[in-house]
């Protein structure tokens, strides 16, 4: 008896997976400004960004990448931090994450953009070898315009890699 075929795995929407959280900045989150550590809000992006990849593939994903980031504002000690996690595109193995980070003042209902993040993952199976990702479906003009700019910075990231040769 032969194996059976491997099977096309199903197109999946990005509102699917969407992931929010909301986090209180507490004075152990804290530098001694008072403001946020980067750290800890890098953390949480992972953390979001993770369950987001999580969600799309159905599988463990191990992070592989982060762009770089820039803070805008900073977050204060009694402040909130919101996060909202996106996937943008779809590769075989792989799949980029936008996480979007924004202070919140509750008591006035301010709110600011802090950073944003692209987070690229792997997916593994139980043996920790790179699984197959279930493709991204397009479906807005705004979902085709965050994978194509996704495309554009996965080829610049595996150039990098491979030292200017090319993409693999």
């Amino acid at each position: 008896m032969s194996p059976a075929p491997a099977r096309a795995q199903q197109e999946k929407r990005a509102a699917d997976s969407v992931t929010t959280m909301t986090e209180y900045v507490l004075p152990t989150h804290a530098n001694a400004l008072g403001s946020i550590f980067g750290g800890q809000v890098l953390a949480w992006i992972d953390l979001c960004a993770a369950i987001c990849a999580q969600r799309h593939t159905g599988s463990t994903v191990i992070t592989a990448g982060i762009d770089d980031l820039s803070f805008d504002r900073g977050i204060k000690v009694g402040q909130v931090v919101r996060l909202s996690a996106r996937v943008t595109a779809t590769f075989r193995t792989s799949l980029e994450i936008l996480v979007t980070v924004e202070g919140e003042d509750a008591a006035t209902g301010d709110v600011w953009p802090t950073v944003t993040a692209f987070v690229t993952f792997v997916a593994v199976d139980a043996s920790l070898k790179p699984t197959a990702v279930p493709p991204l479906r397009l479906e807005t003009d705004e979902d085709r315009r965050l994978a194509e700019a996704a495309a554009e910075r996965r080829a610049r990231r595996l150039s990098r890699r491979s030292g200017g040769r090319g993409a693999a």
